[in-house]
């Protein structure tokens, strides 16, 4: 028998191919994606072991300048650090954002991974952690070192002034010299610049401190030892940990953050796989109905059930086989392509060996064979039901009425249950998104089922119109894609998949992005919001120069506050009265925002109502600084999404506050944004890289873009479910031509030309992909709106939104997909000889 099923996999290679490419190309995803992670992760732990190669011990502060809990390390302990026996060096490091202009004034990088740091020389005169290739480390105020990538992506030379951002003012310094480093905020795509160690604490810190010391052991000295005599000399709030801790530390960190990522394109392979099932599944049914009389015969000269079932499975694992051989070989192009993909979008992965480890190679071929073979069972199973005077008969066999009542059965039951679980997950709020889940996989199981007994009414509502419009080949069409339901529905199912998922997430997709559009519209009235590239506070000597620019009729900060009311903290703004009016949309419910000028507070309503509290109560408070007092509340107003809960004057916040944490700035303008109007901004903020200056469509796309890139991403990860369901188009096509070549010879002998047998194809495959994704932007839809109903109560203004020009996109895709998948069978079919065609059995 084993023979028979290699014979039978070589004597029907060609059908069998989509197969092949199907659990090929699921494959290729599961084994791509295990190794390129794989990869990844070998990279950065071996990165962040040679970052900890030398390190005995890293003390850590998380000092900085807004922050008086901890003062950072003073020289006098790093001295007596480094005064320890056992100790080789010790490394006082002080870091924070530098912003590094190009020659054009852009910022070099993507803001937050923009750092800078001190240069700290040894004895040598060198800084261990840089390597220089250019030039030397700078020494005096007005001297920067730069990490090679930055220099070479803004044609900086040793000897060049470069422009140079902190969260101050841009300063111009002079290029001293260029370094290799593996410091990972360069590798992120970021910048690295040196400063002389004063100029960094001063910029960062303060004098003569430091946030971090990095301890070197001497020969034979212990790491453990070294820790214990640390430690007790470290200031309130620092921490001390070994090298090899902190190594193993960011290891795991990196395995738990590759993880995520794993689990995530898995779950797209999956879906690939998923869909493939369907396509394996069709190919079988059809192989073996096509073969009927072959596998009576087998069974009339004594092949028993199990042995003729055997026989179905053993081609389907020969299939798997072949298919997961070149899966792994095309998954591991797919690793090595994403890796570079990466360098190319600025993103650097430390060098390193492609990492294919024994459970992608496992993965690969267990999943690849065991796909195949799962889905070839039941085609296996009806094989060996075929009894053996089956061979004297010419008819395929067909389903039973009975068998299709308990099909529709088991599939209309599957469905109510999947729908009612939907219902309820939506009608429960954010508890309900895992029943929506379960409810769905459930209800889509019943689609599937249930599928062939839609087939039927669906199609038949267009056929009329085939007939008008294509008249006898639009007639067959519609004839031929009902003709036998089951197949029709198992390949329609595949493109109903992909396209239940690519709705839901769409309308899912536009229906958060219209609500996030709205909140920004309806609450922000400012034509501009000034912010820093990095996210950290703008220095307030940008909200001077910006009062003062020409054009500007309000200008109001975000400053970051918060009070202490009754043993509760409250997050609160701190605004300019009298224009945050101007720039923010605040209505008010009592009392009045003007008595923000006159050092009073206002309460966003449902703070006002959690806490008891209403306008002219007098509230004692406990301020940031710890100093106690009392306000009085002076307004109520609708909550703001972009403003905290509560509001406080400027002047107020800055009594408390040693050094503002200003946000944002927010802008009117005279006459509204204008290009004039943006020059003059950047020019009052001295052209600096570091500050975003955004008009109000900036603003749209910042708070809503990220879910147009997420909603771009998804569109990609299920392009190869997509593809694998259009390879079932064309194979069910494909083998339907070959078993009505009979038909079609008789249709060329009484009159149907070429062109007519082209379009009856081709419309057959277009009618099947259409009511596929009919099925699928139906579920998908309403997949939308329940997962929508669990967001809703966190989304102010949300409200379901349908994307009918994107569903008309997709059900012309499908259309396309349609006409794409019958190019080959339809010129197939047209080239039959009609006499041959005839005599085919």
């Amino acid at each position: 028998m084993f023979r028979t099923a290699l014979r039978n996999v070589l004597a029907h290679k060609a059908r069998l191919l989509m197969t092949v490419l199907a659990v090929m190309l699921g494959v290729a995803f599961v084994s791509g994606t295990l190794v390129f992670t794989d990869t990844l992760g070998n990279a950065f732990r071996n990165q962040s072991a040679k970052s900890y190669d030398d390190v005995a011990v890293a003390v850590t502060t998380h000092a900085g300048r807004r922050d008086e809990g901890t003062s950072g390390i003073d020289a006098a302990t790093l001295r007596k650090i480094q005064g320890l026996d056992g100790v080789d060096t010790a490394t006082g490091r002080v870091s924070g954002f530098a912003g590094v202009a190009d020659p054009g004034g852009k910022l070099i990088g993507n803001g937050w991974s923009n750092t800078g740091g001190n240069f700290f020389p040894g004895k040598d005169g060198k800084d261990a952690s840089y390597t220089f290739v250019d030039g030397s480390g700078p020494t005096g105020k007005d001297r920067i070192a730069l990490d090679k990538q930055t220099a070479e992506k803004g044609g900086y030379r040793v000897g060049d002034r470069v422009r140079v951002a902190t969260n101050g003012p841009v300063k111009e310094y002079t290029l001293s010299g260029v370094f290799t480093t593996e410091d990972g905020a360069v590798n992120a795509g970021g910048s690295l610049v040196l400063f002389d160690t004063p100029v960094a604490q001063q910029l960062y810190l303060k004098p003569g401190r430091f946030q971090d010391v990095t301890v070197t052991a001497a020969a034979g000295a212990s790491d453990r030892k070294l820790l214990d005599a640390v430690e007790p000399l470290l200031p309130k709030g620092a921490t001390a940990r070994t090298g090899k801790a902190l190594a193993d530390d960011q290891a795991e960190q990196i395995e738990s953050g590759l993880s995520n990522l794993n689990t995530m394109l898995l779950a797209f392979a999956a879906i690939a796989l998923f869909v493939g099932v369907f396509l394996i599944a069709n190919t079988f049914t059809m192989l073996v109905a096509q073969r009927t009389k072959e596998l009576a015969l087998l069974r009339a000269v004594g092949a028993s059930r199990r042995q003729v079932k055997r026989s179905v499975l053993l081609e389907a694992g020969v299939v798997g086989a072949i298919a997961s051989v070149t899966g792994f070989l095309l998954g591991l192009g797919l690793a090595a392509g994403l890796r570079s993909a990466m360098s190319l979008i600025g993103g650097r992965i430390p060098a390193g060996p492609l990492v294919v480890s024994p459970t992608a190679v496992g993965a690969a071929f267990g999943v690849g064979v065991l796909i195949t073979v799962v889905a070839a069972w039941l085609p296996a199973r009806r094989a060996a039901k075929i009894p053996p005077v089956a061979a004297m008969s010419s008819v395929h066999s067909v389903a039973t009425t009975k068998s299709l009542v308990v099909r529709n059965s088991i599939g209309g039951v599957l469905t109510l249950l999947g729908a009612a679980g939907i219902v309820a997950g939506a009608a429960a709020g954010k508890d309900g998104r895992t029943m929506i889940g379960a409810g769905a996989f459930v209800a889509l199981i019943g689609v599937i089922v249930l599928i062939p007994l839609l087939s039927r009414p669906v199609i038949a509502l267009v056929r009329p119109l085939l007939m008008k419009l294509f008249g006898v080949s639009g007639k067959l069409a519609a004839q031929n894609a009902v003709r036998n339901p089951r197949r029709t529905g198992a390949t329609a199912s595949a493109l109903a998949i992909g396209l239940t998922l690519v709705t839901g997430i769409s309308v899912l997709g536009v229906t958060l992005g219209q609500a996030v559009d709205r909140m920004t519209t309806d609450n922000v009235k400012a034509d501009y919001m000034i912010s820093m590239a990095s996210g950290d506070s703008l220095d307030g000597s940008a909200l001077t120069a910006l009062e003062k620019a020409d054009g500007v009729t309000a200008v109001s900060p975000q400053q970051a506050a918060f009070l202490k009311v009754g043993g509760k903290f409250h997050s609160a703004s701190g605004v300019t009265p009298g224009d945050v009016q101007q720039v923010f949309s605040l209505k008010t419910v009592s009392g009045s925002l003007d008595s923000l000028g006159h050092g009073r507070i206002a309460v966003a309503d449902k703070t006002a109502k959690s806490n008891g509290w209403k306008t002219g109560d007098t509230l004692p408070v406990t301020y940031e600084d710890d100093r106690k007092g009392t306000v009085k509340v002076g307004a109520v107003y609708r909550e703001n999404q972009f403003l905290s809960p509560v509001l406080m004057p400027r002047t107020l916040v800055d009594a408390h506050q040693s050094r503002a944490d200003i946000r944002e700035i927010w802008l009117k303008t005279d006459g509204g944004a204008s290009k004039a109007h943006e020059k003059a901004l950047v020019d009052a903020l001295g052209d600096n890289p570091a500050m975003s200056v955004m008009d109000r469509q900036d603003i749209r796309d910042t708070f809503g873009g990220f879910i147009g890139t997420a909603l771009n991403i998804m569109y990609g990860l299920l392009a190869m479910a997509l593809i694998i369901a259009v390879l079932g188009v064309v194979n069910t096509l494909a083998m339907s031509v070959f078993e009505r070549q009979q038909e079609i010879g008789m249709l060329r002998a009484i009159g149907l030309d070429r062109r007519k047998v082209k379009r009856m194809i081709r419309l057959e495959a277009v009618v099947i992909s259409l009511f596929g994704a009919v099925v699928g932007v139906a579920l998908g839809t309403f997949l939308g709106w329940a997962i929508g109903r669990t967001l809703a109560s966190a989304i102010p203004g949300y409200a379901l939104v349908i994307p009918w020009d994107r569903i008309a996109v997709f059900l012309a895709l499908a259309a396309l997909v349609g006409v794409l998948a019958s190019l080959w069978p339809a010129r197939s079919a047209a080239r039959l000889n009609m006499l041959t065609a005839i005599k085919t059995e």
